[in-house]
């Protein structure tokens, strides 16, 4: 059925999985799709088509603060990620990323040390989902690091990396640094003239954008060989073969423009309700428990474990609310959440486990419903799982 965030049907918080086009991204979108023309193609309608993906990659550039030279157009931030660590990768050494990052960047890392095993290494965390200094230097000291890879906000707790002292730790041993910053982008400010990172990923989609369009950020002047994962027509400064998807870049560049603007009043007030729904639950379900409560986190986002309660069956009590018991990439899947494992969780807290997100179309009405919903579905299941035990 079709979505409105807001409206007053489905209360949507899951903003980590897609947040709802927004409708400026909406409109560019289909101002391209009406319109006709390659943007490789030198007459009038291919120069038109060029200008929307010039104007995009500008209004992306202004939002991230870096040149419109150093963004690469991609379908998304899995092939970002993906193109990222295999070119940084290119030369061998050792890759060092964390054991909270997302699929997209853990098992690329270990398809491209698959013959190598010994080459990759993986982070812990600690119970509030924070990385360790201590062995990032340990992991670069002992062998020639390559890449580091380190996202900057997770997307299953929302918790924040403080990158500047892993970045530090691997310029001093030569090492490139990409970060995949799909749920930050839009969300927070981020300055790529301050952020000394090679390379950087996104999805237009987290911040309001269209769904299938990401890009990846390559700082000029890194010393990076070609190797591109498409390789055809060398669009993208042979960095990515394959026409233009001239649309969906257009949404992009408008998602991204809008959400500059209101970046911080969106950040103060998405924070403002996540900490309502996290007090209303914690008073109606003394129980519950916030993950990474203690630490820096994205506004908007809440991983509240209900425990001995199945998140799927919360979930499931609940249909006029759209949240999610992990990652959305990893739906269905028949392991917990490697995340919440990563943070010293038992399987049974992993699997008790939901994720409320919230953006810019989340109403403080949404909030109250979702609280209200959320505590009637634990309670029902808490129920029936007790009359089940009896019988």
């Amino acid at each position: 059925m079709a979505l409105e965030a807001g409206g007053a049907g489905m209360v949507y918080l899951d903003y980590n999985a897609t947040a709802p086009l927004r409708p400026e991204a909406l409109e560019a979108t289909l101002s391209a799709l009406r319109s006709v023309g390659n943007a490789a193609s030198v007459h009038p309608a291919g120069q038109d088509a060029a200008s929307r993906v010039n104007l995009a990659r500008r209004q992306l550039a202004h939002l991230i603060n870096c040149s419109p030279g150093e963004i690469i157009f991609t379908s998304g931030a899995t092939e970002a990620n993906n193109l990222a660590l295999r070119t940084a990768y290119a030369s061998g050494g050792v890759l060092v990323t964390t054991a909270v990052e997302h699929p997209a960047v853990l098992e690329a890392a270990r398809a491209i040390t698959a013959d190598r095993p010994n080459s990759l290494v993986v982070l812990p965390v600690d119970g509030d989902g924070i990385l360790d200094l201590e062995p990032v230097i340990a992991a670069c000291d002992e062998g020639r690091v390559a890449l580091v890879s380190v996202m900057l906000a997770n997307n299953e707790t929302g918790v924040l990396t403080d990158l500047a002292p892993v970045i530090k730790v691997a310029r001093e041993v030569g090492a490139l640094v990409h970060t995949d910053a799909t749920q930050h982008v839009g969300r927070l400010p981020l300055d790529l003239n301050e952020l000394d990172v090679d390379l950087l990923s996104l999805s237009a989609h987290k911040f309001g954008g269209p769904q299938g369009i990401g890009a990846l950020f390559v700082r000029r002047g890194t010393a990076l060989p070609h190797r591109p994962l498409l390789v055809g027509g060398g669009q993208e400064r042979g960095w990515r073969a394959g026409t233009l998807n001239v649309a969906g870049i257009a949404g992009l560049g408008a998602a991204a423009e809008v959400a500059r603007r209101g970046l911080a009043d969106e950040a103060a007030r998405a924070t403002k309700l996540r900490d309502a729904l996290e007090a209303g639950l914690r008073s109606r379900l003394p129980e519950s428990r916030v993950n990474g409560a203690r630490v820096p986190r994205l506004p908007g986002v809440a991983s509240v474990t209900f425990p001995g309660v199945p998140a799927d069956a919360v979930l499931a009590a609940m249909p006029e609310v759209a949240a999610s018991d992990g990652s959305a990439c990893a739906a269905g899947a028949p392991s917990p959440s490697h995340v919440l494992l990563a943070m010293g969780r038992n399987r049974e807290e992993a699997d008790s486990t939901v994720r409320f997100s919230l953006g810019y179309a989340t109403t403080k009405r949404d909030v109250e419903r979702a609280v209200d919903a959320t505590v009637r579905a634990v309670s029902e299941v808490r129920s029936a799982m007790v009359a089940t035990a009896e019988v």
